[in-house]
């Protein structure tokens, strides 16, 4: 919070809280990439049997305008590039320039893990570079790491969650009120990767995950699922998850973050999908 006595100050000090106003969060997605009221697009994971070249063309086909990238994808077809943050600067220029040129944003990179507080510098600004809205990972025993770097370099952490249960204690972040347990006394750069459909395989409400989760939510993961626990991904309306109550949720927390559409299905042909994804959000203005 400013302190009052900046906000009553002479013209300097107006100057001064503003800019620490600024400083508090990252830089927000631009508000031309709004469709219908939402930032929505795909994880470039979707498109895995293709080159990021080909799931930036693909995400475009369905209607997205942004992506989020992850590591280990081939660059382009023919290439021995990689896309992730040890990718040489030429082939990240190639990667922004296709970007630029099918008019499709990158907005975030994930889920990338990170062994050391090195690595997540490396990430970070590796991401600061790509222009992205965030990063999102499970690595929160960098939690100290990643709150450091999200100031340093003004951008977003998000905490995302794989499918888990409690007969499985190893493995923490499945459950939201592990993750805001992680977050609530960090910086507000840190914060959830809201997987409506692991929540799902983990056998909890996507939408009262959310609502533990209120005002951390930095991007979503959406899919549907044909049923609770481990099942196949289908068309958001066609499962078990309740995409709209989710999305009015969202709505309601004032939810700014962007909408990646994960369909982890019909891998060789997942266009019509993603399409009908996009489609479904964008028919609930926000």
């Amino acid at each position: 919070m400013i302190p009052a006595y900046l906000m009553k100050s002479k013209p300097i000090f107006p100057l001064l809280a503003l800019a620490l106003t600024a400083s508090l969060f990252a830089t927000p997605i631009p508000d031309s990439l709004r469709q219908n009221g939402w930032f929505v697009g795909a994880q470039a994971y979707t498109f895995k049997e293709f080159s990021a070249f080909e799931a930036i063309a693909k995400t475009k086909e369905a209607g997205g305008n942004m992506i989020e990238f992850y590591p280990g994808q081939t660059l382009k077809p023919g290439s021995a590039d990689k896309v992730g943050h040890t990718m040489s600067e030429s082939a990240m220029s190639e990667l922004k320039a296709e970007c630029t040129r099918l008019g499709v944003r990158p907005v975030n990179y994930g889920v990338v893990g990170a062994n050391s507080p090195e690595e997540v510098n490396a990430i970070m600004a590796w991401a600061k570079k790509m222009e992205l809205y965030s990063v999102c990972t499970e690595s929160t025993e960098q939690v100290a790491a990643w709150e450091a770097a999200a100031k340093e370099f003004d951008m977003k952490v998000a905490f995302h969650e794989h499918g888990g249960s409690m007969s499985k204690p190893g493995y923490k972040v499945w459950h939201p009120l592990y993750i805001l347990g992680v977050v609530e006394s960090r910086d507000h750069r840190l914060g959830a990767c809201a997987d409506l459909g692991h929540w799902c395989t983990s056998n909890l409400k996507p939408v009262e995950c959310l609502r533990i989760l209120k005002g951390r939510v930095i991007s979503v993961h959406l899919k549907d699922k044909a049923t609770t626990g481990e099942a196949p991904v289908v068309v958001a309306g066609q499962g078990v998850v309740d995409v709209a109550a989710c999305l009015e949720e969202l709505k309601n927390q004032k939810f700014d973050g962007h909408i990646s559409i994960e369909h982890e299905a019909d891998w060789k042909d997942s266009v019509p999908q993603v399409r009908a994804n996009i489609d479904f959000v964008k028919a609930r203005p926000k």
